[in-house]
């Protein structure tokens, strides 16, 4: 079965949801592919720190209202080190700017709901998806559905498909220019039934490893602990978790965590990927496709959306005034801000591990950089700056 659009996009992620939602706003018809099922994609549980930025598009295309209802506006984030923790202003630092906290499979369902309701097509569960002709005006998608075949015909393809999708392997390897660091080191992770220990993020750095304290509701909890990236779940019971989460947070006054019934753990791989080669031909790579940060900045989803609000804007003048400029800018633009939020990333993610082999001035000189955040007004600006996300360009246009 052979279909048409304007724009096939690969991947029913926050990139490729918001790709398409753009582009309906500016009256150009796509059709979204994804191989998981509705189901699989709303329910697999990831970060939920949105910037400022990101909130202000979800609010302006519609679909920000349960965000505005149940999600968490957070006004500052705790560095905790030493014994003691230290608070870092954002709104005072970055002329009124916030996140929110919202999980990011709450925004799924929140942008599934919005495109099937503009009538946008969205296929779950399709396999055996392959890129065809992509460096000619008629690119193709080939896909399987319920074991029949199908060919979706369009003018471009946007490549929301995550790092392990088929966009960005479509591009020949000899034409990809691509950069990789593996930290040494992962995360475990638990959600609990407990609440808030705390009423913003807290950042703590200690000799025993990094710890990040989250929420997700009043009655359920995500928090983190570094950890060794081949370790594994079975190797932490419940009550061993709660005691490395004590230890390394344990302060002068008292404050502790608190605890509730782990309900989900699981170990990430922590590494930083960017592949410049956003286009090749008529296909443009956005969102994970094209880059991975490690969790401290927050990064991930937000970067995400940056990119789409560019490759939006660069289609649309395509189609409006039969240019090509800005998508010939598209690489060149968006790569801008993913190396930043990349980063600011990588930065949080040095300031606040230790990793195993380091010798003792490595860590004095972390140690020394976290103090002169939370004492310099300017080295806190900085952070708080990156951390509440930099100004989609174009945003008051989408």
């Amino acid at each position: 079965m052979k279909t048409t659009t304007q724009v096939g996009i690969i991947g029913a992620g926050p990139a490729g949801l918001l790709l398409a939602l753009l582009l309906q706003r500016k009256g150009i018809a796509s059709a979204v592919l994804e191989q998981r099922s509705r189901e699989d994609i709303e329910a697999t549980i990831k970060a939920g720190v949105l910037e400022h930025p990101t909130a202000e598009l979800l609010r302006q295309l519609g679909v920000g209202a349960r965000m505005d209802r149940e999600g968490f506006v957070h006004e500052g984030i705790e560095l905790a080190f030493g014994g003691r923790r230290h608070r870092i202003d954002l709104p005072e630092l970055t002329g009124g700017k916030t996140i929110t906290v919202y999980p990011q499979h709450e925004v799924i369902k929140d942008l599934v709901a919005a495109v099937l309701a503009a009538g946008i097509s969205i296929e779950f569960g399709v396999t055996a998806v392959s890129l065809h002709d992509v460096t000619s005006a008629t690119p193709s998608i080939r896909y399987e559905k319920d074991g029949a075949a199908h060919e979706l015909r369009c003018d471009f393809i946007g490549g929301c498909d995550g790092f392990h999708g088929p966009s960005r392997q479509a591009i020949p390897q000899a034409l990809r220019q691509e950069h990789l660091k593996a930290y040494p080191c992962g995360w475990f992770g638990i959600l609990c039934e407990a609440p808030p220990s705390s009423d913003e993020l807290i950042y703590a750095q200690s000799e025993r490893g990094f710890v990040l304290l989250s929420t997700r509701s009043q009655t359920v909890q995500r928090m983190y602990f570094q950890c060794d990236p081949n370790d594994h779940v079975d190797n932490w019971s419940d009550d061993r978790i709660w005691a490395e989460f004590q230890a390394r947070l344990a302060n002068g006054d008292g404050w502790q965590v608190k605890e509730g019934r782990i309900f989900q753990k699981g170990i990430i791989a922590m590494r930083s990927f960017i592949c410049e080669t956003l286009r090749h031909g008529r296909l443009f790579l956005a969102g994970d496709s094209a880059h991975i940060v490690p969790p401290t900045g927050a990064k991930g989803l937000n970067l995400a959306a940056g990119d789409v609000v560019l490759l939006s804007r660069a289609i649309t003048t395509y189609y409006r005034q039969d240019s090509e400029a800005g998508l010939d800018a598209y690489a060149t633009q968006a790569l801008k801000r993913i190396w930043r939020g990349e980063h600011f990333s990588w930065w949080m993610t040095q300031m606040l591990h230790d990793f195993e082999g380091e010798d003792s001035i490595t860590r004095r000189f972390r140690r020394a950089q976290l103090d002169y955040v939370v004492s310099s007004r300017a080295a806190a600006m900085s952070l708080a700056e990156n951390y509440v996300g930099l100004p989609f360009e174009g945003i008051e246009s989408v």
